[in-house]
C-alpha cells in the first residue's frame, strides 16, 4: 500500500461579478449534482447515487419544514448605482466642466469597530465613486479624543480593504484643525458666530425644551465681534475649562429646524486623561461634527456628501455654514440606514459584552461587527451582493438575521467547494473487508466541474455521524440500524449494520460493526434508501483530519434584545455556541486550504502566499458551511460554522 500522490490545487474561481445567480433552493442539504458512479466489479452494477440529504430530525421522520425565504441577488453588481436614489443623486450633480470628477468620502469615527450597517455606507460611497469613474476619500472624523485609538484607525482601513475598496487617500479631520480654526475666526468676523458661556441647562431653556415657552436668544449672542474674537482666542489658549465657554454659530432660532438653533461650532473637552491621538496636547478645544464635517467636505472638494437620513435635518445647517463663509459647497444627500434585527450594533453595549466575558472580543463570530463577520467566514462578496440587492432609498432597511443568512447561503452555494465532515464521529468497522483494504473513491469538490475532483480513502474503518445510527430501528428511519443498509456517499456499494458495542460508563454506542454489500459476480442487491457522509481511517493518507468545530447560534433570543424589560443582557442566548471538540474531516481539506481564497483577486493571502484563515471556506456535506478560525495552529484546526445549510428557525 503506497502513500497518496501529491494533491493538486483547485482551479481559480471566477470573479465575483461573474458568479452565477444562486439556485433558488440554495442551502438545501443535498448538492444538486448527479455524481459519476464508481465502476463496480464486472457484471455487478453500483446503485445510482442520489443527492445528499440532510439527516432527518424528530427521530428520523421527515419534517415538513417551511421553505426558507429566497433572497434574489442581482446579476448586475452595479444595480444599486443605476436605479433609484443613487441614479437621482447623480442626475442632480453629474460630471460637468464645473464638477469634472465625482469625489465622495467615507467619514467614520475612529472610536470603535465598524459594524454590519457600515457595509452599506462603504458600498455606497466607494461604489458610487468607482461606478462613476471618480474617487473616494477615507476620512477619519477624529474631532473627539475620547475613545479614539490607533487600533480603530487600522481596523477601519482594513475593513474597507476587505470589502474590496481602496481609498484614493486617507485623511483626518484633525489635519484641518488649523484651517477650521481660521474658518471660525472668519465666521465670527462675518457676524456668524459668537462665544457663549451658558450651561447646558441654560441652553435647553433658551430652546424651549421642557418649558413649553418660545425660544429666545442667548444673552451672549449680540456681544461685539471683537469681544467674541478675544474670547475665542482665550478658548484656544486654554484659559477656560470644559463647559465654561463654547463657540456657537449665529443661525436662525426662529427656524422650526433644531439644526438652526445656534449650534456649537467649537467646544472645550476634558482631555486631561486622554490627549488627541494625532495632535496630542496642541489643541485645547475641538470643532464639532456640525462645523467640521461640511467644511472638511468643502476643503476636500467633495461633490456628493452621502450620509444617512439621521442627518437630513442637518442639511440646512450644512448649507448655511458653507454659504455664510462663501466657500465651495458640496451637495449633501441622505439615504436610509441598514439595520439588522436579533442583535445589537451599539458600541457601548458591545463593549459591555466584551468586558463581561459574554463574547471573546469585538471579533467574536456571534457579533455583527465587520471583523466578527469576517472571522465567522462571511465572504465580503456576500455582504456586497446583499446590500446591492436591497438597493438604496430614503427608507431604513431593517433586515432579519435569517434573511441575511439565506443570502450568505446562496452566495456560498455558488462559490465554495464541498467536503465530508463528521461532527460527532461514530466508528464503523466493516468486518468483511481485509485489514489493509484501501479503495480510492473519487469525490467532486462541487457540482461545478471547475472545482475538479479529489480522491479519499475508503477502508475497513470509517466514521459516520452518531445521529446516522440508531440502536433500535423504526419504519421512519432511513439510515443505519441493526440489519439495515445505508449507502456511503460515492462508495460503490452500501453497508449493513450487524452489531454494535456500547461504552459501559456513558451508555453510548462506541462502535458499529457492518458488512460491505459487494455482490458476487452476476448477483444483484437492493439499493439503499439513503446515503450518508463518512470519513475513512487511513494512516497512509493521514486520514481523518481532526478539528474543533464551533457552531454558532444567535447571541440573543429575541428580534429586539434592547426591548427586554430587564435589559439586553437578560436576552442573551445561553446556547449561542456549541463546540464539537473531536470532529473529523476528509483529506480534501488540504487541497482547498492550499487553493483558497476564491476568487483570488477579491481577498488577499498572507505575504508568504498562504491563505488567511477566514478565506478557507467549504460546505460540509449535509451539515453546514465552515471556515478556518484564527485560533487554529499547526497541530489543531479550529473551524467556525458560517451558516447552516437551511434556515433552522422554528425547528427543534
Amino acid at each position: 500500500m503506497s502513500a497518496p500522490a501529491n494533491t493538486t490545487e483547485l482551479p481559480e474561481r471566477p470573479k465575483e461579478a461573474e458568479v452565477p445567480k444562486a439556485d433558488p433552493q440554495a442551502g438545501s442539504a443535498a448538492p444538486s449534482e448527479k455524481p459519476k458512479d464508481a465502476k463496480p466489479p464486472k457484471k455487478a452494477k453500483a446503485p445510482k447515487q442520489p443527492k445528499e440529504k440532510a439527516p432527518p430530525k424528530n427521530g428520523g421522520a421527515k419534517p415538513k419544514a417551511a421553505k426558507p425565504e429566497t433572497v434574489d441577488l442581482p446579476q448586475d453588481p452595479d444595480y444599486m448605482f443605476k436605479v433609484g436614489f443613487l441614479a437621482d443623486v447623480y442626475e442632480e450633480r453629474p460630471i460637468s466642466e464645473k464638477h469634472p470628477k465625482i469625489i465622495t468620502r467615507f467619514p467614520p469615527e475612529p472610536n470603535g469597530f465598524l459594524h454590519f450597517g457600515h457595509s452599506k455606507a462603504i458600498a455606497i460611497n466607494f461604489g458610487f465613486a468607482r461606478y462613476r469613474g471618480g474617487e473616494c476619500i477615507l476620512r477619519y472624523d477624529d474631532t473627539n479624543p475620547a475613545g479614539e485609538d490607533e487600533v480603530y484607525y487600522k481596523a477601519i482601513e482594513e475593513m474597507v480593504s476587505w470589502l474590496g475598496f481602496k481609498p484614493v487617500r486617507s485623511t483626518s479631520a484633525s489635519e484641518n484643525f488649523q484651517q477650521l480654526y481660521e474658518y471660525a475666526v472668519d465666521l465670527i468676523k462675518k457676524d456668524g458666530a459668537y462665544v457663549c458661556h451658558c450651561s447646558k441647562a441654560e441652553i435647553k431653556v433658551q430652546r424651549g425644551e421642557g418649558t413649553g415657552k418660545e425660544r429666545f436668544a442667548c444673552s451672549h449672542r449680540d456681544r461685539p465681534i471683537e469681544e467674541s474674537l478675544k474670547e475665542f482666542q482665550a478658548m484656544k489658549e486654554g484659559k477656560y475649562k470644559a463647559g465654561e465657554a463654547a463657540l456657537r454659530m449665529k443661525q436662525d432660532i426662529t427656524n422650526p429646524n433644531p439644526q438652526m438653533w445656534d449650534l456649537f461650532a467649537w467646544r472645550i473637552l476634558d482631555t486631561e486623561e486622554k490627549q488627541h491621538h494625532k495632535t496630542g496636547a496642541e489643541w485645547k478645544m475641538y470643532p464639532t461634527y456640525d462645523f467640521a464635517h461640511p467644511l472638511c467636505d468643502s476643503i476636500e472638494n467633495i461633490t456628493h456628501s452621502l450620509c444617512t437620513t439621521e442627518f437630513e435635518q442637518s442639511r440646512v445647517s450644512y448649507d448655511w455654514l458653507v454659504n455664510k463663509l462663501g466657500v465651495y459647497q458640496p451637495m449633501q444627500r441622505e439615504y436610509g440606514r441598514l439595520n439588522i434585527t436579533g442583535t445589537i450594533l451599539s458600541k457601548r453595549k458591545i463593549i459591555e459584552l466584551v468586558n463581561r466575558g459574554h463574547v471573546r472580543g469585538w471579533d467574536d463570530p456571534r457579533l455583527y461587527t465587520l471583523i466578527a463577520l469576517r472571522r465567522r467566514g462571511v465572504p465580503p462578496g456576500a455582504i456586497l451582493s446583499f446590500v446591492n440587492g436591497l438597493g438604496v432609498t430614503k427608507n431604513n432597511s431593517n433586515v432579519q438575521v435569517a434573511k441575511f443568512d439565506q443570502a450568505i447561503r446562496q452566495y456560498l452555494e455558488a462559490t465554495v467547494p464541498r467536503l465530508m465532515l463528521v461532527l460527532e464521529p461514530l466508528k464503523v468497522v466493516i468486518d468483511n473487508l481485509p485489514d489493509d483494504y484501501l479503495e480510492e473513491v473519487e469525490v467532486p469538490f462541487s457540482k461545478d466541474p471547475a472545482f475538479g475532483t479529489h480522491k479519499v480513502p475508503f477502508t475497513k474503518t470509517v466514521y459516520i455521524e452518531r445521529s446516522d445510527f440508531r440502536e433500535v430501528d423504526s419504519s421512519d428511519f432511513f439510515r443505519l440500524a441493526p440489519g439495515k443498509s445505508v449507502g456511503l456517499l460515492k462508495v460503490p456499494f452500501p453497508i449493513t449494520a450487524t452489531s454494535f458495542d456500547k461504552d459501559p460508563e456513558t451508555g453510548l454506542v462506541s462502535c458499529v460493526y457492518a458488512k460491505y454489500e459487494k455482490p458476487e459476480e452476476g448477483a444483484t442487491f437492493k439499493k439503499p434508501k439513503s446515503y450518508i457522509h463518512w470519513v475513512g481511517e487511513s494512516a497512509a493518507y493521514n486520514s481523518p483530519i481532526k478539528a474543533e468545530v464551533r457552531a454558532f447560534n444567535p447571541l440573543f433570543k429575541s428580534e429586539d434584545p434592547s426591548a427586554h424589560p430587564d435589559g439586553y443582557l437578560a436576552d442573551l442566548n445561553a446556547d449561542s455556541e456549541n463546540i464539537y471538540k473531536n470532529a473529523f474531516m476528509e483529506t480534501g481539506f488540504r487541497d482547498i486550504q492550499k487553493s483558497a481564497p476564491w476568487p483570488k483577486d477579491v481577498e488577499e493571502s498572507n505575504t508568504d502566499g498562504s491563505p488567511k484563515p477566514w478565506t478557507v471556506r467549504f460546505q460540509g456535506m449535509r451539515v453546514a458551511y465552515f471556515t478556518v478560525d484564527k485560533d487554529s495552529t499547526d497541530d489543531q484546526i479550529v473551524l467556525n460554522r458560517i451558516v447552516t445549510l437551511k434556515d433552522d428557525k422554528g425547528k427543534s
